[in-house]
């Protein structure tokens, strides 16, 4: 288990959720942990100096309104910063503008249109999420360091502790072994490495359309089985809080505090739905009742069976061993119904998850009207949903504080400037312990002084 608590602050806010997931093919190869090793021919001031004009800057920006203009908001931010160095201005692109695809937020498509308008004329390509603040005059002493003719791959390195499902337990043998960026700090593509890498998207098409873990799939993609560059570890970049000492020398850095999206909802315009099944019943719905259940003002149950000590509500569909598509599409359609109370968000929630899935009723009415369902009720739920908001032209905002995995599948660096939102998976822990260690944020929240019945006593 994570030692300390998380870091109050860095909330990444949105308003419309959903999370599509499937699996890609890892090799468990052998890598050396020599990443952070520059070889002396490649340190110092590169003779050529690097002109901020030379930096492309892209901001992880997505299209949902909100993130849009924080995204505008911090590429201004940037111009004026660079205004003010009186130098030729540098591009500062917003993902979500470069292409109508959704797909290219995953950023490997976007490489040869990247190449073809910047491969000739500029040196690094610098990516930021939205609320990354950065120095310019920082990151310009950092990739002086570097030969701009040779490949780079820089970052503020994360690694695994334990071989985690999310990453398809790649080097299972030693998972600290293999360094991958967190984004939130900035990362950074020399020129040479981008044109190659889009090439190689161009003569090898990408073989999957879904993403689990962005950072970690780019980082593998780049390696190549240790053909291509290693992350190459840069202390500058951060994910201190802005004010913090420890920030004093930090290129990037996070704001104390996120910024704010309006009112907050009331809990009374939330209907939760939560998924289960009979062979269940004692085990994990007990878990949502001891936890999070108490701050739900409207919340019902849904089972293959009713059982009134829940209750439960039998909505008719058989449960399945996998997707549970069937069982999804009964409760969008009953969320629109007269059957429940009338709110504007549907917060849609497996037994084991300690929130997975938020939509707005016009999104749920959007997605009936169009008569996209499911090819069968075994169907994977989310990659269903996700192929049909597509469709619709619904955009799809990505929340990083909702994990489809527990606590232990996450890089410590990378919860410790997070304030989560949700955690998947009971598997080996005490979820009522994870619940008041990362997600509790209320007095009334106290933790129960025996543990979860059948689950490990130790974190």
């Amino acid at each position: 288990m994570l030692p300390g608590s998380p870091a109050p602050g860095h909330k990444v806010v949105s308003c419309l959720l959903l999370l599509s997931f499937t699996s890609v093919n890892v090799a468990s190869g052998d890598f050396k942990d020599d990443a952070s090793q520059i070889p002396e021919k490649d340190q110092g001031i590169d003779e050529r100096q690097l002109d901020l004009k030379e930096i492309v800057f892209i901001i992880q920006s997505q299209r949902n309104s909100f993130h849009a203009k924080y995204a505008e908001r911090r590429r201004d931010e940037l111009l004026q910063q660079a205004a003010s160095l009186e130098q030729t201005l540098p591009a500062v692109l917003l993902i979500h503008k470069l292409t109508e695809n959704e797909g290219d937020w995953s950023i490997l498509p976007l490489l040869p249109q990247l190449s073809a308008s910047y491969g000739r004329n500029s040196s690094w390509i610098f990516f930021l999420e939205e609320e990354t603040n950065l120095k310019i005059t920082k990151l310009l002493q950092i990739l002086r360091r570097f030969n701009k003719s040779k490949e780079w791959f820089l970052g503020k390195p994360l690694h695994d502790e334990e071989s985690t499902i999310i990453h398809h337990y790649a080097f299972a043998d030693n998972p600290t072994v293999f360094k991958y960026p967190d984004f939130t700090a900035g990362w950074a593509l020399s020129i040479p490495l981008v044109n190659r890498l889009a090439n190689k998207v161009k003569d090898e098409p990408l073989k999957s359309d879904f993403t689990i873990d962005l950072k970690h799939e780019i980082a593998l993609y780049i390696c190549e089985n240790g053909k291509g560059p290693y992350l190459t570890p840069v202390p500058e970049l951060c994910t201190e809080e802005e004010d913090s000492p420890r920030a004093a020398n930090c290129a990037t850095t996070l704001s104390a505090s996120p910024p704010l999206c309006g009112d907050p909802v009331r809990k009374e315009d939330i209907f939760i739905a939560v998924k289960t099944c009979k062979k269940f019943h004692k085990e994990r719905v007990p878990v949502v009742k001891k936890t999070w259940e108490k701050h739900a003002a409207l919340i019902e149950y849904y089972s293959d069976l009713t059982d009134a000590s829940i209750p439960t509500i039998d909505l008719g569909v058989p449960n399945t061993e996998r997707g549970h598509c069937g069982k999804t599409f009964a409760i969008l359609e009953r969320f629109v119904s007269d059957a429940v109370p009338q709110t504007n968000w549907l917060v849609i929630v497996d037994d084991d998850t300690l929130i997975r899935m938020v939509f707005s009723k016009a999104a749920v009415g959007r997605l009936l009207v169009s008569g996209c369902r499911c090819y069968s009720n075994d169907a994977p739920d989310d990659m269903v949903l996700g192929m049909c908001f597509n469709a619709l032209g619904v955009p799809v905002t990505h929340n990083p504080l909702f994990h489809q995995a527990r606590p232990e599948d996450y890089a410590k660096d990378y919860l410790a400037h997070q304030v989560p939102i949700s955690f998947h998976k009971h598997w080996n822990i005490d979820p009522v312990s994870v619940f008041h260690k990362w997600l509790a944020d209320d007095k009334n929240d106290t933790l129960p002084p025996t543990p979860h019945r059948g689950t490990r006593e130790d974190l």
